[in-house]
């Protein structure tokens, strides 16, 4: 398997996360790709995913799309589809804006897919955090408020997907990391492809530029490398996070494109 496939692949199985996550939802695969369908009226918790390379020859575009559309409209005006770019051939790469805007979904960010074989050691000292998987009420409670405040996600919302018991019952893998008995930061983990899955890494605007951050995914991976045995570790990166992601020793291996209906 490629490594654009590899992190492909990861993304897949972290994304069903949000069928199961608030108890309303549900996965469902279809012609020439799967759904995630969060059971919430939020566009980037209910995701499309396309499967395998889209060229004419097989399943197109278009076609792809037309049952994406169809599975959504009975649930939801407001879904998104992540695209990894590599998976489409040139011609269809070529067009792909304009069919997608035909069929009313925009982009709204280009996060590049990256990979490292395992993690560069720090340039410098890091901070201590004293770090534990979400599990109870408060561990729950922290991580939604985190990404409530990172992401821009309205409260009600977080607390509807990551407040829950059962979302944490499944291969997304939250953690929350404390300093001086704050919560400081937030990972989550999934493997998946062989490989780490690095998602939601977010430090409380309080405690940013600090190394907080770094020092919560260092402690993650290398606890789910001691129980997975897996050394290799993917993401999509944010433009605030790039950085960061370089000097830990990923690369850039891939690009997608969200798209959100209009």
């Amino acid at each position: 398997m490629s490594d654009f496939q590899t992190i492909n692949e990861n993304l897949r199985a972290a994304m069903r996360f949000f069928g199961y996550a608030t108890g309303t939802g549900e996965t469902a695969s279809l012609p020439g790709g799967i759904a995630m369908y969060s059971g919430l009226d939020y566009g980037v918790f209910n995701i499309a995913m396309m499967d395998g390379r889209v060229s004419h020859a097989g399943l197109t575009l278009e076609q792809r799309l037309i049952e994406f559309a169809h599975y959504f409209k009975s649930k939801t005006p407001r879904w998104s589809l992540w695209v990894c770019e590599d998976l489409l051939d040139q011609a269809t790469r070529r067009r792909a804006r304009q069919t997608l805007g035909d069929f009313g979904l925009r982009a709204i960010s280009h996060p590049p897919g990256m990979i490292a074989p395992a993690l560069l050691p720090p340039t410098g000292s890091l901070p201590s955090v004293d770090v534990h998987p979400v599990g109870d009420n408060a561990s729950q409670k922290a991580f939604t408020e985190i990404t409530s405040i990172c992401f821009e996600i309205p409260f009600g919302i977080a607390q509807a997907v990551y407040g829950q018991d059962h979302a944490w019952q499944g291969d997304y893998q939250g953690f929350i990391a404390s300093a001086e008995g704050r919560v400081v930061s937030i990972c989550a983990i999934v493997a998946a492809a062989d490989v780490l899955g690095v998602y939601s890494l977010a430090t409380h605007p309080s405690y940013r530029r600090l190394g907080y951050g770094e020092a919560t995914v260092r402690t993650v991976v290398a606890e789910m490398q001691r129980r997975t045995g897996i050394d290799r570790v993917v993401l999509q990166s944010t433009e605030a996070g790039y950085a960061l992601y370089r000097r830990l020793g990923f690369r850039d291996a891939t690009r997608f494109t969200v798209y959100l209906t209009k």
